[in-house]
């Protein structure tokens, strides 16, 4: 593990959206680098799409029962 140097506003963001989706600020970092290189890597599919792609990936249904 190493460390990862970003500006205060960022950082302040960061801060905001882990109390909103209960993460820690370490958890949400890792989320947006893991969501972001996954929609650069895959730029022809939506941020929805690669969460349905990741929840199946996971075992986890998207479909309502």
């Amino acid at each position: 593990m190493g460390i990862v140097n970003i500006d205060d506003e960022l950082h302040d963001q960061l801060r905001r959206a882990s109390g909103v989706s209960l993460r820690s600020i370490n958890a949400q970092a890792s989320f947006w680098i893991k969501i972001g290189r996954l929609c650069e890597t895959n730029p022809t599919l939506s941020f929805n799409d690669i969460m349905k792609l990741e929840m199946c990936s996971a075992g986890v249904s998207s479909e309502p029962r």
